[in-house]
């Protein structure tokens, strides 16, 4: 007989045999941002996260600070009224993004911060890119992309995160980059951005929801596996340094395919969605939320995840320092 169990009978030969171990470091937590003062508020389809406005910011990021997690993800959100069908906002050197990324450098300058790079906070019609006659233009859209990485880099951001989807993106970025002096800042691409339903409450805190339509024209088919790698090859070969698997805990199948195909680090966007279910359930009794989320997070790095974005990192990193 094989007694497999003589490895399971305590926690410590479980723990000593374990082959996935969690890390504060493993993760990055998204924050929004909000022009205004004295601002924290509630985001109502996310429990426990909030719009922070710059003077606040430190409240937050001192927990990030003290949780030993690796970094950020920043995501800003602009005046209504400042919103246009350029997305000026967006590269705008006074933009809410680009004044609380020199804020978290000046005063928190060994947390990584990671710049979200897109144009849907910043546009009338919350699309990622320009529409002309209902249609969302790609090669329109590409140099104000370019224009928004540049002018983060040049506020100081540490990675470059372009979610867009647009083609030819990556390639016009990093060149974009390069020639403006930041070829040492690196491209985290969202490679397998999904159009899925798990990014509503999402939408709720950045503000975000397309006026019309839906992304479906830009962002990925749910139902295709072998597109999600082509797309993933191909910003590799435009200079990508980090690909991204968006959501996260419903496509491990593709993640699992990406790490086996590629050798480039791999990040996975555990997204508003997958959060808020699991709030909502713990809130009513119905699951342990420490468990849970302790097995979802780990079944993300078990398929191949170097990085897991997640607004679960906080308290993970908690659970995993007591």
């Amino acid at each position: 007989m094989k007694r497999l169990r003589r490895l399971r009978q305590n926690e410590a030969i479980r723990n000593l045999v374990k082959e996935t171990r969690l890390s504060p470091q493993d993760f990055i937590y998204p924050i929004f941002v909000t022009e205004g003062k004295n601002i924290k508020s509630s985001i109502k389809s996310m429990p426990n996260i909030f719009q922070y406005s710059i003077d606040r910011l430190s409240e937050i990021l001192d927990e990030v600070k003290s949780s030993k997690i690796s970094g950020i993800m920043i995501f800003g959100i602009p005046n209504p009224q400042d919103k246009d069908e350029l997305a000026t906002q967006a590269y705008s050197e006074n933009g809410i993004t680009q004044k609380a990324i020199r804020f978290i450098k000046k005063h928190y300058p060994e947390i990584i911060c990671i710049a979200d790079v897109c144009l849907c906070e910043y546009t009338k019609n919350g699309h990622c890119g320009l529409v002309k006659n209902g249609e969302i233009l790609n090669d329109e859209t590409l140099p104000l992309l370019c224009k928004t990485a540049t002018s983060l880099a040049q506020a100081g951001a540490d990675i470059i995160a372009p979610s867009d989807m647009m083609d030819g993106r990556i390639e016009a970025i990093r060149t974009a980059l390069d020639n403006s002096g930041f070829k040492n800042t690196p491209i985290m691409a969202y490679s397998a951005k999904f159009a899925s339903a798990y990014y509503g409450p999402f939408r709720d805190a950045a503000q975000s929801a397309p006026c019309f339509g839906d992304r479906k024209s830009y962002q990925m088919d749910f139902s295709n596996p072998k597109e999600a790698l082509r797309e993933i090859e191909t910003d590799i070969e435009e200079g990508a340094d980090i690909v991204m698997i968006k959501p996260a805990l419903i496509y491990l199948d593709i993640l699992k395919e990406a790490c086996q195909k590629f050798n480039h680090p791999i990040a996975v966007y555990n997204v508003s969605g997958e959060y808020s279910m699991v709030k909502a359930a713990a809130i009513n009794g119905w699951i342990d939320e420490r468990k849970i989320v302790t097995e979802n997070l780990t079944a993300m790095k078990r398929a191949g995840a170097n990085i897991i974005i997640t607004y679960h990192a906080l308290d993970m990193a908690k659970w995993l320092n007591e």
